[in-house]
C-alpha cells in the first residue's frame, strides 16, 4: 500500500512538472487591459514632453505615431474601464493631461492558421541598401496580429529615439520599444530583452514571420538587443539613445554574427 502511494506521488509530481514545462514558454505574456490615451500632436516634441511629464510621476508612458501621422501618448494596464477612467480624471484634475480616450483590450490571442496566408519570403539575401517593398496590410476582417505588430513597428521608423524607459534619465532602450509596439497591439510582454528572450516560442531565421522578435548578443545568456521582424530579412529597432528608430537587415555583418534567434508571442 505504501509503495503504491509513493508511486502515485511520483507520478503526480512528474505530471505537474511536465505541465509547468509546457506552459513556461508563454509565462510573462498576457493580454493588456484598458489603457489611457491622450494627445493629438502634430509635432513629436510635444508628445515627447508629455511623456516625460508622466514618467516623472512614475507612469510608464510612451508616445507613438498614429496612421494619420498624428502623435499620441498611451499608458496604463487597468482591469476595467471604470478604473482607467478614474485614474484619467485624477490626472486631469491635477492638470497633467487634458482630453483622454480609454483604449479597450484587444482580442489578440487568435490562431494564426485562420489568417490570410502570404507567399514565402524570397529576398532574405537582398542587400541592406536596396529599398524595402511596402508590406501588405492585413486583409479586412482578419486578425493577423503578427502583421499588425510589424506594421505598427514600421510607423515608428524615423521617430527620434528620446523616450524615457523606467526613468527619464535612463531613456527607453530597444526592449522598451518592442514593449511599446506590443502594448499597442494589446499584449503585455516582459520589460528587458533578456526576459523577452526567455518566453514565447523559439523561431529560427528561416521560420521568421512578421511581428516576431529577433534577438542579438554574444550568446544566448548575454542578450543585449532586440527588434521586431517586418519581413524580407528586415527588422525595426531602436539602435541607440539619440538615434532614430530604423530598419536594419539581418544580413548586415554585425547582426548576422550576433543573431541569437527569434521568439513568437502571437
Amino acid at each position: 500500500m505504501l509503495k503504491r502511494l509513493i508511486y502515485l506521488l511520483v507520478f503526480v509530481v512528474i505530471s505537474l512538472t511536465t505541465a509547468i514545462g509546457c506552459a513556461a514558454p508563454h509565462a510573462g505574456i498576457s493580454r493588456l487591459g484598458y489603457a489611457i490615451q491622450v494627445g493629438a500632436f502634430s509635432e513629436v516634441k510635444n508628445a515627447e514632453r508629455l511623456t516625460a511629464q508622466l514618467q516623472i510621476r512614475g507612469i510608464e508612458a510612451f508616445y507613438f505615431k498614429k496612421e494619420s501621422g498624428i502623435y499620441a501618448v498611451r499608458f496604463g494596464d487597468f482591469p476595467s474601464k471604470d478604473a482607467a477612467r478614474k485614474e484619467a480624471r485624477k490626472l486631469v484634475s491635477d492638470g497633467l493631461i487634458g482630453a483622454f480616450f480609454i483604449a479597450p483590450p484587444q482580442d489578440v490571442f487568435v490562431k494564426r492558421e485562420a489568417v490570410v496566408k502570404r507567399e514565402p519570403e524570397a529576398s532574405l539575401g537582398r542587400s541592406p541598401e536596396e529599398p524595402r517593398k511596402k508590406r501588405p496590410e492585413p486583409a479586412k476582417g482578419t486578425r493577423d496580429m503578427g502583421q499588425i505588430a510589424a506594421r505598427t513597428a514600421e510607423r515608428f521608423v524615423g521617430i527620434p529615439y528620446r523616450w524615457g524607459g523606467d526613468t527619464v534619465v535612463d531613456g527607453m532602450d530597444c526592449s522598451g520599444f518592442v514593449r511599446a509596439v506590443y502594448n499597442l497591439c494589446g499584449v503585455n510582454i516582459p520589460r528587458t530583452s533578456r526576459e523577452q528572450f526567455r518566453v514565447g516560442d523559439s523561431v529560427g531565421r528561416e521560420e521568421l514571420r512578421d511581428g516576431d522578435l529577433v534577438f542579438f548578443g554574444a550568446s544566448s545568456e548575454s542578450i543585449n538587443h532586440v527588434g521586431i521582424y517586418v519581413g524580407d530579412g528586415k527588422f525595426v529597432h531602436a539602435p541607440r539613445r539619440g538615434d532614430d528608430i530604423k530598419v536594419s537587415s539581418l544580413d548586415e555583418s554585425y547582426f548576422a554574427k550576433k543573431f541569437m534567434g527569434g521568439r513568437r508571442y502571437l
